[in-house]
């Protein structure tokens, strides 16, 4: 198979879906790998390396796209690269479709064999692609709030550890999977006072003997989320419903209600946010207020720390390249349910059950479609 692994093209973007170490794998087993030039420089990995590895390095990406019979990225495609779709072309990255129909129609339309990272599924039943890049957001999102905090950039001018005399800051958490656990770790390092919002009483209980008292838990209900808001300096937006939009925990009116300066970072930002009052940003254009309340709503976080991210995320999807490459996407798909969960679109059809529910599209079971 020839894999091809463009140079990403999303705001600040600057991750890559294959490391050297991936590329030895791949030609070793008899595969081609084509790698647009300078893919991997903003994540320390050059193209002498690449090539040294076996990459064939190409000068643009619309041979790249054009050449490879599946293409390996990390973010969604962008606009310009709808150009390149075409039938049969397999493409292996985080899609986020739920809250980008244009993108879904321009799959489905150039019969695109789209899998998705962010839903595929292990023995265990958790999102093995999804968890790398949730662990570094969520660590990253206190770091982040705590530097909006700062008068400078809008905030309360709140120390988030505070200093003998002086309270800590107040910091919500909400949704306590991966994202929530990792900015729980940090916020509590870092001296703050932290309670965690979901609605799983037992994963309240798990992080409670985790954390052994460390940080408060509270049952996810309108009334706590409005109070618990309004007392917040710091609020982390991280619930997730894999493949589907994120739900709108937080409304218009508790962020009317909130503190001014207080910060908001809204994580799952990438499946449409979980805070009413957010929207999309960049790395280059970051945040915006609403009522004096700072939004941060970065779709790729991650991308901020790209040689952390690039091989966090490569050691977790390396292996199902492998086999996709191995046996190629239909046989995969049909072998292995991990990866048939994955399968978002297939031949025209849309195939995420919670995407279609967002769009109000028809969809099909993948597996219906290849019997």
């Amino acid at each position: 198979m020839i894999i091809g692994v463009p140079k990403e093209v999303k705001d600040h973007e600057s991750r890559v879906g294959i490391t050297p170490a991936g590329v030895k794998s791949l030609t070793e087993a008899g595969h081609k790998v084509l790698l647009e030039t300078r893919a991997g420089e903003i994540s320390a990995l050059t193209d002498d390396e690449y090539q040294a590895a076996g990459a064939e390095i190409v000068g643009s990406a619309h041979s790249v796209w054009g050449l490879a019979d599946m293409i390996v990225k990390v973010k969604e495609p962008v606009e310009k690269e709808y150009a390149f779709f075409r039938e049969g072309l397999v493409l292996f990255t985080y899609l986020h479709l739920a809250p980008l129909p244009d993108l879904t129609q321009a799959l489905l339309t150039n019969k695109v064999t789209g899998i998705a990272y962010e839903t595929i599924r292990d023995r265990a039943g958790t999102l093995p692609l999804l968890t790398p890049m949730s662990e570094v957001a969520g660590r990253m999102s206190v770091q982040v709030g705590a530097s909006y905090l700062e008068m400078e950039c809008g905030g309360r001018g709140v120390l988030l550890g505070g200093v003998p005399g002086v309270p800590p800051a107040n910091v919500c958490i909400i949704g306590g999977g991966i994202v929530g656990t990792n900015a729980a770790k940090i916020a509590v390092g870092m001296g703050a006072k932290v309670t965690i919002v979901d609605l799983n009483l037992n994963r309240l209980r798990e992080l409670d003997d985790i954390f052994n008292g460390k940080l408060f838990t509270l049952a996810s209900n309108s009334y706590n989320l409005a109070r618990t808001t309004q007392e917040a300096d710091l609020v982390i937006g991280g619930v997730l419903i894999p493949g589907a939009a994120a739900p709108k925990i937080v409304t218009r009116e508790m962020v009317l209600r909130m503190k001014r300066g207080a910060v908001i970072v809204d994580v799952a930002i990438d499946q449409g946010g979980c805070v009413e009052t957010a929207r999309p940003t960049t790395h280059s254009d970051p945040s915006y207020l609403v009522n004096g309340v700072v939004h941060y709503c970065v779709t790729n976080m991650p991308a901020a720390v790209p040689y952390t991210s690039t091989h966090a995320l490569t050691n977790a999807t390396f292996p199902y390249v492998l086999k996709l490459a191995q046996h190629g996407a239909r046989a995969a798909i049909l072998q292995d349910d991990g990866i048939r969960d994955g399968v978002n679109t297939y031949g025209g059809t849309l195939t995420c059950e919670p995407v279609a529910a967002s769009q109000a599209k028809p969809w099909a079971p993948v597996r219906d479609l290849l019997a």
